[in-house]
């Protein structure tokens, strides 16, 4: 009987470790791709002097550190605020614990010929628009400005988001996964000195949230039709069709080093 319980208490415990490394994994899923990654791992430097500090006897720097771990989790609360609410929306919608598919090779091409077709069209009728795509950094918090549609990428459907006078035509379109996620989103406009007096909103906030995400962003002038990309606080202006489908597939269709495509890394970073 005693042997019995013992097996018992030690599926008990294995079952709960298992439960609590698949939370801590799901929550890792919910940040992953956002700026908090970024304060994890400040967070992670932060401990790591702790730990090292009262190991070295540095007890100046250990004290230090000991008032950030303790008024940490108050901080941690407000940090983290989008995120904590954005878990337990998708708690409540029983979303939590879904797994994210990711588009193989093959739809990324299908993504980046809609997306070319659409600006061209967009850019000779001179209609202004602004695609963010999105990659590694999560855009929810800017997804959650527009209107959700979550609907399979089309040209034909970015075109009629774009058309003047039309509810949905302000604003930018965000992409994922071979998805429009939202359209009629705010981006964060750059706050650059130095960008040239030419560039209007659209191209402005194409370099912010290129400042503070890495998505790539195309952008149509309205004015001249032209169509620019922005990436990592770059501006690439007076792209043809040539030249936009090759950034494109540069950034979104990773190359081996035998010349091959690799697994794509839109929306999401595959090993491999």
């Amino acid at each position: 009987m005693f042997a019995d319980i013992s097996i018992l208490r030690v599926l008990a415990i294995i079952v709960d470790v298992f439960l609590v490394a698949f939370v801590i994994y799901k929550l890792i899923m919910v940040i992953r791709g956002t700026r908090a990654v970024q304060l994890v791992k400040g967070i992670t430097v932060i401990l790591t002097v702790w730990f090292l500090s009262g190991y070295l006897g540095l007890h100046t720097l250990q004290w230090i550190m000991q008032q950030a771990v303790t008024y940490g989790l108050l901080a941690i609360i407000i940090i983290f605020q989008p995120e904590l609410r954005r878990a337990l929306e998708q708690l409540g919608r029983g979303r939590l614990f879904q797994s994210s598919t990711i588009a193989d090779e093959e739809e990324v091409k299908q993504s980046i010929d809609h997306i070319i077709k659409a600006a061209n069209y967009m850019g000779k009728r001179r209609i202004g628009a602004l695609i963010s795509l999105e990659r590694e950094t999560g855009m929810n918090d800017y997804i959650e400005t527009g209107i959700t549609m979550n609907a399979k990428l089309t040209s034909e459907l970015l075109i009629n988001v774009f058309i003047p006078n039309t509810p949905l035509h302000d604003g930018a379109v965000i992409l994922k996964n071979n998805q429009i996620m939202a359209a009629g989103c705010y981006l964060p406009l750059s706050e650059n000195p130095f960008i040239s007096k030419e560039l209007g909103t659209r191209h402005r906030a194409a370099l912010g949230v290129s400042e503070v995400t890495d998505a790539i962003t195309i952008a149509v002038s309205e004015e001249t039709g032209g169509i620019s990309v922005t990436k990592n606080g770059e501006l690439h202006r007076s792209l043809d069709e040539e030249a936009l489908r090759k950034l494109l597939e540069n950034e979104l269709l990773k190359q081996d080093t035998n010349g091959s495509s690799s697994r794509w890394q839109w929306g999401g970073k595959k090993n491999g």
